[in-house]
């Protein structure tokens, strides 16, 4: 155990933020790099595509298996570890978010619920394997090389993703309400608390970035989400405690100062009112989850 998740980017691996990768007949295996990091997270964002076979890993604490042609994402800073993969066919693609058009990225970082495996009927997973297929053919370095050629590769990679997002977007705001300002807020919101919750603790803060009252950001969000804002900062807050405690040697109180808390009592009375116990009897509960 380390005293920090083992994040991996794509720097060693690929020179333009793509990798592209066929997967067939997939066994995990100790010594597949690709596949098998152990728990980590990344910095970039990972789109898997199944054909078939069987896939078990886990995301953030949960348990996630799917056994029927689908989708999953993991986005950056998530911690993940693959644990089973059997006779698994279908595509791996990482990219780094800063290549991603912003609608596709909008439609993740704004999600107001948990990421989860889409299954796909075979047109969808066709479609996206012929996409994935063209991408794959097209990316090399002799292509990417020239303008011409790195914007062929670029809009082949906004297709594949822009189908992701479509998909998703479908099946997370399928019960949303109607799209209103309330709504777009509370998106703006969670996208902007997820990246900044380390510094900023206060709805205040984020309703100045955002140009209204704190009063009008707690009733957007409250109306959508029937929480208000403060919840969801201390949930950001709480989940990526959850993952020092489990998954690092760090102290409480090192954990309380890398969230961005100068008084780590404050941190551990937080933490104790929301899960109803204190950090050290989660880590206890919790240091071999898997």
């Amino acid at each position: 155990m380390k005293h920090t998740i083992p994040t991996y980017d794509l720097n060693g691996i690929s020179r333009h933020g793509i990798l592209v990768e066929k997967i067939e007949h997939r066994l995990r295996s100790s010594d597949e790099a690709l596949m098998d990091k152990g728990i980590h997270r990344d910095s970039h964002y990972i789109f898997t595509s199944m054909e078939s076979g069987y896939v078990k890993m886990m995301v953030d604490f949960k348990i996630i298996e799917s056994r029927q042609p689908s989708i999953f994402c993991v986005l950056p800073g998530q911690v993940h570890q693959g644990l089973v993969m059997e006779r698994v066919n279908g595509w791996f693609i990482a990219v780094k978010a800063d290549l991603l058009p912003d609608a596709v990225r909008t439609v993740f970082e704004e999600s107001l619920e948990k990421i989860r495996p889409i299954p796909l009927d075979e047109n969808w997973i066709h479609r996206i394997s012929t996409s994935a297929k063209i991408l794959h053919s097209s990316y090399s370095d002799e292509v990417l090389l020239s303008k011409e050629g790195y914007l062929v590769v670029q809009s082949l990679l906004n297709a594949f993703t822009g189908m992701f997002a479509y998909i998703y977007s479908k099946e997370i705001h399928s019960g949303e309400p109607v799209e209103n300002r309330a709504l777009q807020l509370t998106r703006a919101f969670r996208s902007m608390v997820r990246k900044e919750f380390k510094t900023m603790k206060s709805p205040s803060e984020y309703a100045e970035r955002l140009n209204i009252s704190r009063g009008y950001l707690t009733e957007a969000v409250r109306e959508i989400t029937g929480k208000p804002a403060q919840y969801w900062i201390h949930q950001e807050v709480l989940t990526e405690a959850k993952r020092l405690l489990v998954f690092t040697h760090l102290t409480v109180k090192e954990i309380a100062y890398k969230l961005g808390y100068s008084d780590h009592t404050y941190f551990s009375r937080l933490f104790s009112k929301s899960e109803d116990q204190s950090p050290s009897e989660f880590r206890n509960k919790n240091r071999n989850p898997l």
